[in-house]
């Protein structure tokens, strides 16, 4: 078994595992054990209470954060006629339809969110292999398949996030913003997801619902979170 680098030695030096830290704290910590040379983002996993055999206990949704991601997000729409002015006006990177479509099928997939406008849905439909497992498939469910495309836009560009249950496991992974962040600006993102995710709670879901939640870098080390610290 190889032995641990110096850097991660340190770091694990500084962590408890065992500990539940407060929001705030968690985030400061991660913020003063990055070291990569580029901004990392910071990322939470959180357990659910559900069982992922049943279709009908799914979590999936989307949530705008009060502070951003701390990132550019480039949007893609598809649209024709006034719905696509308005998705330009309200700052789209791409809009099209069947000269998009063709873009992607190129493999053209320079772009963070799609946003579809619901008469275009048969183009958009025929992409579904491409932009699914990519994560990026138009879904009324959280928002992206809407006659309002400049409002999906304009939320889209603020920061909003998509979530959705893993298959195999009931843990969602979220990315809320950037290591530079302040830890109230990061504990305010977390507040607002956990927010919506407990409205998004399956009826049939039993017990506790929000098991463990845990914060990380992208290079860093995962600390649990103290739910008592935390107002949703």
């Amino acid at each position: 078994m190889p032995k641990p680098s110096r850097r991660f030695a340190a770091i694990q030096a500084k962590v408890d595992s065992k500990k539940l830290y407060a929001a705030e704290e968690a985030f400061a910590l991660l913020s003063s054990l990055s070291s990569a040379k580029f901004v990392e983002s910071v990322e939470i996993a959180i357990n659910l209470g559900i069982d992922t055999r049943k279709s009908d206990q799914v979590v999936r949704g989307s949530t705008s954060l009060p502070n951003g991601l701390g990132k550019q997000v480039r949007v893609a729409v598809f649209a024709q006629g006034a719905n696509a002015e308005a998705a330009k006006a309200a700052g789209a990177d791409i809009v099209g339809l069947d000269d998009l479509a063709a873009a992607i099928k190129g493999g053209d997939l320079n772009f963070d969110v799609a946003i579809a406008s619901p008469d275009v849905m048969r183009v958009v439909g025929m992409l579904g292999q491409i932009l699914g497992p990519r994560g990026l498939m138009p879904n009324p469910k959280v928002g992206t398949v809407t006659n309002d495309v400049a409002g999906a836009v304009r939320n889209a560009k603020a920061g909003q996030v998509r979530y959705r249950t893993s298959k195999d496991s009931g843990v969602i992974n979220c990315a809320i913003g950037k290591v530079n962040f302040t830890p109230v600006a990061l504990k305010q993102n977390l507040e607002a997801l956990l927010h919506d995710l407990q409205k998004a709670k399956p009826s049939t879901s039993k017990g506790v619902y929000l098991r463990k939640i845990f914060a990380s870098t992208t290079m860093g080390p995962s600390l649990q979170l103290d739910q008592s610290s935390l107002s949703f």
